[in-house]
C-alpha cells in the first residue's frame, strides 16, 4: 500500500520538493500584494471602478502571454524563473513612490508589469513541472502546488491586512519584495534535468510558432472542450470582480477592509480542496472534475447577492474549495497532452483563454456597475458558470492507464 501511494505522490522527487519551497515564498508575497493593491486604491480614491481597475491591470498582460510563453519554450526555464523573480523585486518596490508623489496610476503600472512576470513564470513553471514529474504523479504535483497557492489565501490576506491597517502599505510592499528575493535564491537550488528547448533551426515562421499553443488547445480532443468551458466560466467570473466592494458596503454594510477577513475563508476551502483535488481528479477524470469544480464555484458565488455575512462567508469557502479542483484537473490534462517543446506556449495560451475574457468582462462590469444593481451581475455569473460546468462535465474521461504506460512524448526530443 505504501509503495502504491509513493507511485502517485510527487513528494518523493527532490527537485519537486525544492520547487515547492520556492513556491511557498512566491505565494506569501503574491496573495498579500494584489489584495492590498485593490483595497489601497479604494481607500485612496473612494471609487469602486478605480479599485476594480486594479484587477483589469492584472489581467491586461494576457495580451502579451503568447510572446512570454514562446520565450519560456526557447530558453532555460529554471534560469528564466530566477531572473523573473529578481526583476519583480524593484518593480514591486516602485509602489513606495505612490504616496510621496500622490500618483495612484503607479499602482496600475506596477500591477501590469507584475502581471507580465506572473504569466512568464507560470509558463516556465508548467514546463519545469513536466520535466520533473511523470504522468502518474502529475495530479499529485499540481495538487500540492495548488494547495499552497490557494492555502496562502488563508494566511497572506490576514498578514497583509494586519500590516496594511496597523503599519501601512509600505510594510506589505516590503514583505512582497523580500518574498520574491527569497524565491529567486531557492529557485537557483532546484535540481532538474530540463528537456531540450526549441532550437533556432527547428523553429517555423514566427507567427505560426507564436500561435502554436492556441492551435494545440483547439485541435486536442477534450482539451478544447475544457478550454472553451473555462473561457466562458471565467469570463462570467470577471463580472463578480466588480461586485466585491458593493457586496461589502451595500449588501453587508461593512467596510472595504473586511475583504481581508473574508478572503481567508476562501483560503480554508481552498486548503481542503487542494488536499482532495488529486484524488478527485484521479477518481472522476479531468473533464468531470473540472465540471464539478465549476458547478460548485457557481453555487458559491450565489450568496454574495444576499445580505447574510454568514452565507457570503460560506459561499467564499465553497468557491475556494472549487478552485483547486478546476486548476488541478485542467493543468494535469494540459500537461499530459502537450509535448515538451510546447509546454510554455500552451500554458500561456490557456491563461489567455481564461484571463483575457475575464479581464474584458471586468472592464465591462466596471463601466456599468454604477448603473446596474450589482446583484444582477452575480445572478448572471451563477447561471453562466453553472452551464459551463455542465458542459465541461460531459467531456469523456481520458485513459489514465494508457497515458501512464506510454508517455506522450520523449523528453529528450524537441517535438
Amino acid at each position: 500500500m505504501r509503495e502504491q501511494k509513493s507511485q502517485v505522490s510527487a513528494w518523493g522527487i527532490p527537485g519537486f520538493r525544492q520547487l515547492t519551497a520556492a513556491w511557498v515564498f512566491t505565494n506569501l508575497g503574491d496573495s498579500a500584494l494584489f489584495l492590498m493593491a485593490a483595497v489601497w486604491v479604494k481607500d485612496l480614491t473612494g471609487s469602486d471602478a478605480a479599485a476594480a481597475s486594479v484587477f483589469i491591470a492584472l489581467g491586461l498582460p494576457a495580451i502579451l502571454a503568447p510572446f512570454l510563453g514562446m520565450l519560456a519554450d526557447r530558453v532555460s526555464r529554471k534560469r528564466l524563473l530566477i531572473i523573473a523573480n529578481i526583476l519583480i523585486v524593484p518593480i514591486v518596490l516602485a509602489l513606495l513612490l505612490v504616496q510621496p508623489l500622490g500618483e495612484v496610476w503607479i499602482v496600475h503600472v506596477v500591477i501590469f508589469f507584475y502581471g507580465c512576470i506572473g504569466y512568464l513564470t507560470a509558463a516556465a513553471q508548467s514546463g519545469l513541472i513536466r520535466d520533473m514529474v511523470d504522468d502518474d504523479r502529475l495530479a499529485s504535483a499540481n495538487g500540492v502546488l495548488t494547495t499552497i497557492d490557494q492555502g496562502f489565501r488563508l494566511v497572506s490576506p490576514l498578514i497583509g491586512t494586519a500590516l496594511y491597517v496597523f503599519v501601512g502599505p509600505a510594510a506589505v510592499i516590503a514583505l512582497t519584495a523580500a518574498s520574491f528575493a527569497v524565491t529567486a535564491v531557492l529557485m537557483s537550488r532546484v535540481r532538474v534535468v530540463e528537456s531540450a528547448h526549441e532550437a533556432a533551426a527547428e523553429r517555423g515562421r514566427y507567427w505560426r510558432d507564436l500561435g502554436a499553443g492556441f492551435t494545440h488547445l483547439i485541435r486536442t480532443p477534450i482539451l478544447n472542450r475544457l478550454t472553451l468551458a473555462m473561457a466562458v466560466a471565467f469570463c462570467a467570473i470577471g463580472l463578480v470582480n466588480v461586485t466585491v466592494f458593493p457586496t461589502l458596503e451595500q449588501g453587508l454594510n461593512v467596510p472595504a477592509a473586511t475583504l481581508g477577513v473574508l478572503v481567508p475563508l476562501q483560503g480554508v476551502g481552498a486548503l481542503i480542496g487542494g488536499v482532495l483535488s488529486a484524488k478527485i481528479v484521479r477518481g472522476l477524470g479531468e473533464g468531470r472534475a473540472v465540471g464539478l469544480g465549476m458547478v460548485l464555484m457557481a453555487i458559491g458565488c450565489l450568496p454574495t447577492a444576499w445580505t447574510s455575512i454568514a452565507l457570503v462567508a460560506g459561499g467564499m469557502a465553497l468557491v475556494g474549495f472549487s478552485i483547486p479542483i478546476i486548476v488541478v484537473g485542467f493543468a494535469t490534462l494540459r500537461q499530459k497532452k502537450t509535448p515538451a517543446a510546447l509546454q510554455g506556449r500552451t500554458s500561456a495560451a490557456s491563461n489567455v483563454a481564461t484571463n483575457l475574457p475575464q479581464t474584458i468582462a471586468t472592464i465591462v462590469g466596471a463601466s456599468i456597475i454604477a448603473a446596474v444593481d450589482y446583484r444582477v451581475l452575480i445572478y448572471l455569473t451563477f447561471a453562466v458558470v453553472f452551464a459551463a460546468g455542465v458542459f465541461a462535465a460531459t467531456a469523456r474521461r481520458t485513459a489514465p492507464d494508457a497515458a501512464a504506460a506510454e508517455p506522450l512524448f520523449d523528453k529528450r526530443s524537441n517535438l
